[in-house]
């Protein structure tokens, strides 16, 4: 039993990596550090100029940093105000960039990931359209609010030394895989088949979601080590983008390529399930003789 689930999980897992080295693969990893730059830029010439003054009077009008300013001016240290501006308004508005371009990558990359799976993989399989994209939204929101009621949930019990370490992965990865093998089968499975590959490949769908969810945990470490390693700022931080982005796009390949090749063992048992029709036999009718009591 154990490696039956254990070899659809590892064959999907390298056939991701393998994918993952493909030039689109790579392309769309780097979309969204180029959506960024193009936001960032746009911005910087539209709004920098009013962001900057804007910041700048917030903080000479404020009346207790006005003291803190007088203080510093003793100090030695004058007009901070017009060198702390411009870092307000970079630590504004540089996440809430960055979230948007990363969600609007994601939310872009899973179909074309599927899609180039399905076409690649298994061109044959027919698409059954079980789910649209407000299907999908609303799956998706739902199962988000429902982690972290879990997570809010189950805070108590992470004082318990074990448990702190088990609990936040077994809900994030819960959350992954639901959401993940919903948008991988969205396309292909009609809503039946989507939850009989749920109820029989839950436990593997479990483990690729944990899996990802703890290498999911490297970009916030990279991204950490850039807002410490402040010199290293703007090579950290969109090197953590990036390998967001590409732990994404390997995440979407792995549900790929295990729940469409679920899918095709799934059809190929319901076809050799179903018995074949058996042979015709052709009745002719024999002509009443005279005198007999057919009709």
């Amino acid at each position: 039993m154990l490696a039956t689930t254990m070899g659809p999980l590892v064959d999907s897992f390298w056939r991701a990596v393998g994918y993952c080295l493909m030039p689109r693969v790579i392309a769309l990893s780097l979309l969204p550090l180029v959506l960024i730059g193009l936001v960032t830029a746009a911005g910087g010439y539209w709004l920098w100029a009013p962001a900057v003054a804007w910041a700048q009077t917030l903080l000479n009008g404020t009346a207790w940093l006005g003291t803190v300013w007088g203080w510093l001016a003793h100090l030695g240290v004058r007009d901070l105000p017009s060198v702390l501006a411009p870092l307000l308004v970079v630590l504004a508005t540089l996440p809430v960039v960055v979230f948007v371009c990363v969600l609007a990558v994601s939310v872009l990359m899973v179909p074309a990931i599927v899609d180039l799976v399905a076409k690649r993989r298994f061109p044959e399989l027919r698409r059954e359209h079980g789910a649209g994209w407000i299907a999908s939204l609303w799956w998706s929101l739902s199962s988000t609010v429902l982690a972290l009621v879990a997570l809010v949930l189950s805070m108590p019990l992470w004082l318990i030394p074990p448990l702190v370490l088990i609990l936040p992965p077994l809900i994030w990865g819960w959350l992954t895989y639901r959401v993940m093998a919903f948008d991988a089968l969205a396309e292909h499975a009609s809503r039946a088949e989507r939850k009989a590959l749920f109820v029989r490949h839950r436990g593997g769908l479990l483990l690729i979601g944990i899996f990802c969810g703890f290498l999911g945990a490297a970009p916030g470490i990279v991204w950490v080590s850039g807002v410490v390693f402040v010199a290293a700022f703007f090579v950290l931080v969109p090197a953590a983008i990036w390998i967001y982005t590409l732990v994404f796009a390997f995440s979407s390949l792995w549900f790929a390529h295990y729940c469409l090749a679920s899918l095709e063992q799934l059809r190929a048992q319901q076809a050799a399930a179903v018995p074949a029709p058996g042979p015709v036999i052709d009745v002719v009718a024999t002509p009443a003789l005279p005198g007999s009591d057919a009709p």
